[in-house]
């Protein structure tokens, strides 16, 4: 699956109707972003059951600044609608396949009963 461009008419909908989804903010100025820019569309050509997501942070300032983005780029992960993920930093390959091995495997069931139990603590 190629990389999806993410805007405020389509964001909600990609986080909640996917199972995974890593969504990379980006600016064309920014040469962090260049640099992180490849090593995320190889990722999705490995990955074709994960959606991939870019943010232009300056075509979608409300979007970034919703999201709470402060720097870029910033990787953020959602697994079944829930935020799960989220980093400012260019990732190594190697860093990103991490990240995407221990989503596979996080029971987001159980991830959410830990946040509830303390929440209510």
């Amino acid at each position: 699956m190629a990389t999806l461009t993410l805007t405020s008419e389509n964001f909600e909908q990609t986080i909640t109707e996917n199972n995974i989804v890593l969504v990379d903010f980006w600016a064309a100025w920014c040469g962090p972003c260049r640099q992180f820019a490849p090593v995320f569309e190889q990722a999705s050509v490995n990955h074709p059951d994960v959606a991939f997501g870019k943010v232009d942070t300056e075509a979608e300032q409300a979007l970034a600044g919703a999201a709470q983005i402060t720097s870029i780029p910033t990787l953020m992960a959602f697994k079944d609608g829930s935020l799960v993920f989220s980093q400012p930093g260019a990732l190594p390959a190697v860093a990103l396949e991490q990240v995407i091995a221990a989503i596979r495997e996080l029971d987001i069931d159980q991830a959410r009963r830990d946040a509830d139990q303390e929440q209510s603590a």
